[in-house]
């Protein structure tokens, strides 16, 4: 008799979030799924393990953990210690549903995104999964998170019958269209698009008059490309996005310029 695949679950939005829940829902026919969440929310932590103050584990039911003040990243780099073993590890990690997009260069910044990246560091396969939202977040509220549920529910149970589609070290990058499922026309492959960034940031004062900042919140646009079609292209044109993404950050068609130029 096979044994149950293994899914870890993970976020940055925090062990209450209703992606989480909605993630959680989606995958438990098809295997046996741990959780390990971040107490509070951690949105746009990027890739960052907590090295200076130790870390809990807390309980919340059954194989559902939130790791106390823990990043993504540290979620999943604890969950192979407190529980998997060597022989015995996740055959998948999923991470999401992010509320909210995590398109173009905001990979980087996204915690979603980061614990896809661990995954893969430490030779598991991974998907992230966020979903885009219009009218600051009135689209979830009505649409919910069927469309999700439904994609990633057709990804992993593929990647199941058949294989992982990337080799080592790259994961895959999912964002879903706020779409209801009806309209949805289906998976795009794509490129990481180019986003367009600001710097805006609200000033105030606390009661004390001491001065701080709060940094705003980007509007949703990008760079006009050739070629592949991006994924802020496919989620505007009703697709959802699927993108290949590695670790390996190094600009190979500037090699032979740095040289020249060194």
């Amino acid at each position: 008799m096979l044994s149950r695949k293994q899914i870890l679950v993970t976020n940055d939005d925090g062990f209450e979030s209703e992606g989480l829940a909605a993630l959680v829902e989606a995958l438990k026919p098809l295997g046996h799924v741990s959780v390990v969440a971040p107490t509070t929310e951690k949105s746009a932590c990027g890739h960052s393990l907590t090295l200076t103050r130790p870390l809990n584990f807390v309980k919340v039911e059954e194989d559902f953990y939130k790791l106390d003040d823990g990043t993504p990243t540290d979620c999943v780099f604890l969950s192979l210690n407190k529980l998997f073993t060597k022989e015995n590890r996740p055959d998948i990690v999923i991470s999401g549903i992010n509320v909210g997009s995590n398109m173009g260069e905001d990979i980087t910044y996204s915690g979603t995104a980061s614990a896809a990246m661990e995954a893969v560091l430490q030779g598991i396969p991974a998907i992230a999964i966020s979903q885009v939202y219009k009218n600051n977040g009135e689209s979830i509220k009505e649409l919910g998170y069927d469309l999700a549920k439904e994609s990633i529910a057709t990804l992993v149970a593929k990647i199941f019958a058949d294989d992982f589609p990337l080799p080592s070290r790259k994961f895959l990058n999912v964002n879903i269209p706020p779409l209801p499922s009806s309209e949805c026309k289906g998976f795009k492959v794509t490129r990481a698009g180019n986003r367009l960034y600001g710097h805006h940031a609200e000033v105030h004062h606390n009661p004390r008059g001491k001065e701080y900042y709060w940094i705003g919140l980007p509007s949703l646009g990008w760079m006009e490309t050739k070629g592949h079609v991006t994924d802020f292209e496919a989620i505007d044109d009703g697709y959802v996005s699927i993108t290949p993404v590695h670790l390996d950050m190094t600009s190979y068609d500037d090699i032979k310029s740095l040289d020249t130029w060194l």
